[in-house]
């Protein structure tokens, strides 16, 4: 029978890391992270909330307030941009393209290296066509999400407890499902493949954001 999400309860700053935590995460070989906007249309919607998590549980949700100064959006989060754009510290996440996206546009954030749990999926579960974050924990992890709190209003200033809790299940789970996800590409020597596509995510996420999502898939 399936079970819920690990019970986290992360820490919640405004506005970027401390140095305390950019130190703790950077002790990491590997990250998730996840991110809440106001929307789906990246130049519209901004972002609200970054998720971070490592292997021992540690979450914090990082609030980002609205920005109205017009400075140079690299200086709004410095501890976070240098996390995120470690060499020795691989991120990861589920549907990358998206997140990435944000994280440049709002912070200026060049995230590198980086994992996407979502095209992992793609290229080794060829099996099914449903890649969604709960049907990979549910298959993976026997874990139910509760993914109610998903559409709601991240820029409030003081989130909801429902909307830490969803955002801190995200994360904690994302670590795991890479393992088996890893265990699968090995297995049947796709992992190369996965990796490749890892590294194209960067360029796929620029394109979305200069109104050239499909320019690809053209060729």
């Amino acid at each position: 029978m399936p079970v819920p999400p690990p019970t986290v309860t992360p820490v919640v700053v405004h506005g970027d890391l401390d140095d305390a935590l950019l130190t703790m995460y950077l002790d990491a070989p590997e990250i998730a992270v996840d991110t809440e906007t106001l929307g789906l249309n990246l130049l519209r919607d901004r972002l609200c909330v970054v998720q971070v998590c490592d292997r021992a549980g540690r979450a914090t949700l990082v609030q980002i307030p609205r920005d109205t100064s017009g400075r140079d959006p690299a200086l709004r989060a410095p501890r976070l941009k240098q996390l995120l754009e470690a060499p020795a510290v691989v991120k990861v996440f589920h549907f990358a393209r998206f997140d990435v996206a944000a994280l440049f546009h709002n912070l200026g954030i060049l995230v590198n290296p980086l994992y996407c749990t979502r095209t992992a999926s793609r290229i080794i579960r060829t099996y099914t066509d449903r890649h969604a974050l709960k049907d990979l924990a549910l298959e993976l992890l026997d874990v139910e999400m509760d993914k109610r709190a998903q559409h709601t209003d991240w820029s409030r200033p003081s989130l909801k407890p429902e909307q830490i809790r969803y955002a801190a299940s995200d994360v904690t789970l994302l670590l795991a499902l890479k393992d088996e996800l890893d265990v699968m590409l090995e297995r049947e020597r796709r992992r190369d493949t996965a990796v490749a596509c890892f590294d194209v995510i960067p360029l796929l996420a620029q394109l979305d954001l200069r109104g050239f999502p499909d320019v690809l898939n053209s060729f």
